[in-house]
């Protein structure tokens, strides 16, 4: 239920329910008294008597109008049959003697009914054989010029009964609008309340770091939506603490494999200059063996901090593409041609098979897919370096949507344990690292998810293994 109409119908409630208790309440007394116990109050009762007031009272009444429809029988007993239902009595005076009356009233009683009569207030009551009156004093004139009085006496008790009905009345209204009004607040509590509580309580919980804590959906429609947007914003802070942390994971690793790869090349670099200084390279010949070493080294430091600082730059989307649709099959025969040379030195064969049935174009980045090709080459050697004739096959083929380029090598392979995290930067073991900055296959990683395209490696046990690169087709 939305809040809004739980608001309308709590406020509705509180009024529309204690009328309605009220209201049977009324009824309830009415048939109660006026039918079991025969007080004259109940809802006939009440209408009679008012009819015969307004029969006596009103300016247009029959008795007023023509006061001798007294003198008939019919009037007379339809008149006494009313008075009967309401316990009252009738007085009809003409030129002080007694017209028509429905019970034998004393001299006394006469006077008596007429002084209170005439009392503006009606603030008297007549008493007649232990029974209150209120009398109703109409004047009368007749046609032939007399003048006369009736007097209508009703029973005060009837008064008294009404009093008590709308005292009654007033009160089961309150009592029932107090009772409403604290059902209402118990399911305010309930639907409102205890949920806000359940979020102070969770917004505390986060504040104090217990991330853990989870927020479940309770109360209204908007309430609902509030937590939900709540449990969000805490599951995304929980993923944003856990990137922050493994951020802090990654750059202590960072510095640890920064210092262990740099420090094996410096120490080379020492113990060779420390040679020459202390002449152990005692002919040129030596001399220039050692600085060459020194060289080598050097370039291989230069190769890590390069590595190191354009895997940063593509971690941090500072490299822009620079995109042009290409031949793929005229691309990878000139990234073979250039490393080539490469290869021969090492003693390693290469070969190309193009298993494409039409020229395919792809959008990419010549430079840095160059630079992905000649990553997962020199990752490939680092594999073949001690395991007799190395060779490197590429296969090219499609699919509906992409271009698959298939780089397999027939080195010692990787451990199925580590395939999921060889290109995770500075992963470490000993089938899938060799030497190096430990950054190639992750800077690959990274320039072909910038590309939309998607990498992964395929192990062959002993048979080397297979880097699988997926391209969109352009």
């Amino acid at each position: 239920m939305k809040l809004k109409t739980r608001l309308i119908l709590a406020n509705a409630s509180t009024v529309v329910i204690p009328m309605i208790t009220t209201v049977i309440i009324a009824l309830a007394v009415f048939f109660i008294f006026g039918k079991l116990f025969g007080i004259g109050f109940s809802y006939e009762h009440q209408q009679k008597q008012s009819m015969l007031k307004f029969e006596l009272i009103s300016e247009t009444s029959t008795w007023r109008r023509t006061p001798e429809v007294f003198d008939e029988i019919s009037y007379q007993k339809y008149l006494l049959e009313q008075l009967q239902a309401i316990h009252g009595e009738i007085l009809l005076i003409k030129d002080d003697d007694i017209k028509f009356s429905s019970r034998n009233f004393s001299k006394i009683e006469v006077a008596k009914a007429l002084e209170v009569g005439d009392i503006v207030g009606k603030s008297e009551h007549l008493s007649i054989d232990n029974t209150s009156y209120s009398v109703q004093k109409v004047d009368i004139k007749y046609k032939d010029g007399s003048l006369g009085v009736a007097l209508l006496l009703l029973p005060v008790d009837h008064e008294n009964g009404i009093n008590s009905l709308l005292i009654l009345l007033v009160v089961s209204f309150i009592l029932t609008f107090a009772f409403t009004n604290i059902i209402v607040l118990y399911q305010f509590s309930r639907s409102i309340i205890n949920p806000l509580h359940t979020l102070q309580s969770a917004a505390a919980e986060i504040a104090k770091g217990n991330l853990d804590y989870s927020i479940g959906e309770e109360g209204d429609e908007e309430i609902q939506a509030l937590c939900r947007d709540l449990e969000l914003m805490r599951i995304k802070l929980k993923d944003s603490v856990h990137t922050q942390l493994k951020y802090e994971d990654n750059r202590k690793l960072l510095v640890s494999s920064i210092s262990h790869d740099l420090k094996t090349p410096v120490t080379s670099i020492k113990g060779y200059v420390e040679g020459i200084l202390d002449g152990i390279a005692s002919n040129p010949e030596k001399v220039e063996r050692y600085l060459k070493t020194i060289a080598l080294k050097a370039h291989q430091i230069d190769q890590m901090i390069d590595d190191l600082l354009l895997y940063a730059k593509l971690d941090l989307n500072q490299i822009p593409f620079d995109f042009e649709r290409i031949d793929i099959v005229g691309y990878l025969q000139s990234c073979i041609l250039e490393y080539e040379p490469e290869l021969e030195r090492n003693h390693i064969g290469i070969s190309f098979s193009n298993e494409l049935n039409q020229q395919q174009h792809v959008l990419i980045d010549r430079e840095r897919m160059r630079r992905v090709i000649m990553n997962i080459f020199d990752n490939s050697c680092k594999y073949m370096m001690s395991h007799g004739q190395g060779e490197i096959s590429i296969f090219l083929r499609d699919t509906v949507s992409s271009i698959i380029i298939e780089l397999r090598d027939n080195g010692s392979g990787i451990e199925e344990r580590d395939l999921p995290h060889i290109f995770d930067r500075f992963y470490r073991s000993d089938a899938a690292r060799y030497k190096g900055s430990g950054l190639g296959l992750a800077i690959a990683k990274q320039i072909i998810e910038g590309h939309n395209g998607r990498v992964w490696a395929v192990s062959h046990g002993k048979e080397g293994t297979s880097i699988m690169i997926s391209l969109s087709k352009s």
